[in-house]
């Protein structure tokens, strides 16, 4: 690619180290430009594309909505039967997650968490809080 529109590269070049540093400075802010709309353009078709591949229909012009494209519904989870129970309130906890307060106060006092699991034969009459 020696030559472009008639004119060698080394010539171009002398052309450029030639030019006053205001003619150098128009040339960048023009070239800039350019470059600048090429990009967006360029930007704006590929999150066409990303949105048309991700879910197989377009944007409809929202540009930067990039992260709801990768949201998901939360997956269901299973129902979790109890596993302990407090005798007073009859307040139920499946042993998962933080311990209830109810719990906290009971050992602290100095019960055992055994002392509140919910008897097998007595599961299947649970009571859920």
């Amino acid at each position: 690619m020696e030559r472009q529109g008639g004119r060698s590269m080394s010539a171009k070049k002398f052309e450029l180290e030639a030019m006053s540093v205001d003619d150098l400075w128009s040339l960048h802010e023009r070239i800039s430009g350019i470059l600048s709309t090429r990009i967006k353009a360029e930007k704006h078709e590929l999150e066409k594309r990303l949105a048309i591949l991700s879910r197989g229909t377009d944007m409809g012009g929202q540009t930067g909505s990039l992260p709801a494209l990768y949201e998901r519904p939360r997956r269901r989870y299973p129902v979790v039967l109890p596993k302990y129970r407090n005798p007073q309130t009859s307040e139920t906890w499946s042993g998962r997650g933080k311990h209830p307060r109810w719990l906290i106060a009971a050992m602290k006092s100095g019960r055992k968490i055994e002392e509140f699991r919910i008897s097998e034969s007595n599961e299947t009459g649970h009571q859920r809080a």
